[in-house]
């Protein structure tokens, strides 16, 4: 490799000795892309882009030039370019160039500019891998996105496909009537989840901060100020463990809809499920991992209670402590890791992540949770053992969770108290209890609801992608040496 580099090196004086910029900065506004010059049989056309293919040799090169459109062959021959062919023979692929001539075609039928003039924009110093495989090269396909995106034609087309699926949210959110908003990434007390935040100072304030973990709070301070409708787009940070589908960084988008309860919000999220899968599907069917998912709406229902049922023959509304589920497991004889788990809510969620959430197909909503689980969602009237919840679910993971706004104050006071109970028994992931959020609570937050959803998992689903660290252009990864 250091040959080759040094070998470009040399290219690179011998470009300035002829006194050429190997960097220059032409205005190329009005250049054609590769896909339109294309259409232009017999005309001529100016591209731009990387040179990703040479073959030929003397008087003749062919080359394959790419660009964000695609890709076109170009000819330069020694009859047409003269005395510049000289420069030809310093190109190296990656090189990037600019080419002007008349579009035609070959004998064999491709069309190719017969190049008439050029210029080089930027010489490349580093050889392009030919191929990218196996488990180092993985590696350095996320490290090194910026080259990965060059070489990899089904990369690029994933986060193509990303950026659909959030124009197509936000568009049907828009439709909707509701209104995107920026809250605060340095929060003063983190809260909207269960989960370990990265902790920063502010100077000038002399204060310690949080990224957020979620953006819930803050937007639902917005619906009490009157916005009844509002979403954000978010870029969220949890200081915890990274696997398929976790990334310290993600982003998310969250909306609240005031008047409206979970089961019209069930309904209003197939909508826009249906409407997003099938903008950048073209129909319901989605593979995932050897899976095939049908998003034809209605989704199936079922309770947390039931889920459990089925898959432990547990029933969890007898269970009303933590010695009685520890006795309801030893019951059933089933093996379950416990280490550093606290609280009911938190060993229920256990059970159902070990032996019923990685068998759920889907789609699938989960719906109706023990109120001990999260402490922002409301109970639900006829049983206050219940919130008023729901989870999509697809091939054993979740896609989004839901549920009712708690929106009484001293109700919300008192189940962060008891989040304040469980960080002092060792739960890392325990709320903190936020006294402004409370205030606001206070001036009247009107009936709500609203979900939040993670945009990489999902496009993980829609690209069948098995990793998420495919779907995030630069994700979390170890310091090189």
């Amino acid at each position: 490799m250091s040959d080759l580099i040094q070998q470009r090196q040399e290219k690179l004086q011998k470009l300035k000795s002829l006194g050429l910029d190997p960097y220059p900065q032409p205005n190329l506004v009005n250049r054609d892309s590769t896909q339109v010059a294309k259409t232009k049989i017999d005309q001529t056309t100016t591209v731009a882009g990387r040179l990703m293919l040479l073959r030929g040799h003397g008087k003749i090169l062919f080359a394959d030039l790419q660009d964000f459109s695609g890709k076109i062959q170009v000819f330069f021959e020694q009859n047409t370019l003269g005395e510049k062919m000289e420069q030809v023979k310093l190109f190296d692929i990656g090189d990037i160039v600019t080419v002007t001539g008349i579009v035609f075609k070959t004998t064999a039928g491709e069309i190719t500019i017969r190049v008439s003039d050029f210029q080089i924009l930027a010489k490349n110093l580093r050889p392009l891998p030919e191929k990218w495989h196996g488990l180092t090269d993985t590696e350095e396909c996320y490290r090194q996105r910026y080259v990965d995106l060059i070489v990899n034609a089904e990369s690029r087309q994933v986060f193509l496909t990303r950026t659909k699926i959030l124009s197509s949210m936000r568009q049907f959110l828009d439709d909707h009537g509701f209104l995107e908003v920026e809250t605060p990434i340095l929060q003063p007390v983190y809260g909207g989840a269960s989960a370990k935040p990265f902790i920063t100072k502010h100077n000038e304030l002399d204060q310690e901060m949080y990224l957020r973990i979620s953006d819930e709070l803050y937007l639902k301070r917005l619906v009490v100020g009157g916005f009844e409708k509002v979403y954000e787009v978010s870029r969220d940070f949890r200081n915890e463990g990274v696997s398929r589908f976790h990334n310290p960084e993600f982003t998310q988008i969250e909306f609240y809809y005031a008047y409206i309860d979970y089961q019209e919000l069930m309904k209003f999220t197939e909508e826009l499920i249906v409407d997003v899968v099938k903008k950048v599907k073209g129909n319901l069917q989605v593979v995932f991992q050897g899976k095939t998912l049908d998003f034809t709406p209605p989704f199936k229902k079922l309770s947390f209670k039931d889920a459990i049922l089925e898959k432990t023959k547990i029933d969890i509304d007898l269970i009303k402590t933590e010695a009685d589920f520890l006795k309801s497991i030893q019951d059933s004889k089933l093996k379950l890791d416990l280490n550093g788990v606290v609280g009911l809510g938190a060993m229920f969620d256990a059970l159902y992540k070990e032996y019923v959430r990685p068998y759920l197909e889907g789609p699938l909503f989960i719906t109706d949770y023990p109120s001990e689980m999260i402490a922002l969602a409301k109970r639900k009237p006829e049983n206050p053992s219940k919130i008023a919840s729901f989870q999509l679910i697809a091939c054993g993971t979740e896609l989004l969770k839901a549920y009712n706004e708690l929106n009484d104050p001293k109700d919300q006071h008192d189940r962060w108290v008891d989040e304040e109970t469980l960080a002092k028994k060792g739960a890392e992931n325990a709320m903190q209890l936020d006294t402004d959020y409370l205030r606001a609570l206070e001036y009247g937050m009107p009936p709500t609801s609203g979900w939040g959803m993670g945009i990489d998992r999902f496009t993980q689903f829609l690209t069948d992608s098995p990793t998420i660290k495919d779907v995030i252009l630069f994700p979390a990864m170890r310091q090189e040496g």
